[in-house]
């Protein structure tokens, strides 16, 4: 009789164990994860070239609802990305022509997950 108590408590007890390693690797997936997605957007941007993922950051941009280059919030404060509106000849970084045919750049404007946060100023664009 005691042997079919052990048994029959052995395989619980691996399955529990089993299912307890599953909840502490999916629980350290869910904590993971969002750290990921929080990291800055500046390990996106180069400097160097001010573009994000190979797409540039300055030039005529064209605001779209679907299907955009990059997604973008705007702020008052901490930035990743100063713009300066400008009329003509967008050749710094951050200095955007707004343009409704043949864009550089196609932005989605968003509130929630944007791919970069900017903030609009008259004068001093660029990455920050």
């Amino acid at each position: 009789m005691l042997r079919l108590i052990k048994f029959k408590l052995v395989p619980g007890i691996l399955m529990m164990k089993r299912w307890l390693n599953w909840v502490v690797f999916s629980t350290s997936l869910m904590v993971t994860l969002p750290l990921g997605a929080i990291a800055s957007a500046q390990s996106v941007i180069n400097k160097a070239t001010c573009t994000y993922n190979g797409k540039p950051l300055y030039g005529k941009v064209k605001i779209v609802e679907s299907l955009p280059d990059i997604k973008v919030k705007i702020v008052s404060s901490s930035p990743d990305l100063i713009v300066e509106p400008v009329t003509v000849f967008p050749q710094r970084c951050g200095q955007w022509q707004f343009v409704e045919s043949f864009p550089d750049l196609k932005v989605q404007i968003v509130e929630n997950f944007p791919d970069i946060q900017i903030q609009f100023v008259n004068s001093f664009p660029g990455v920050r």
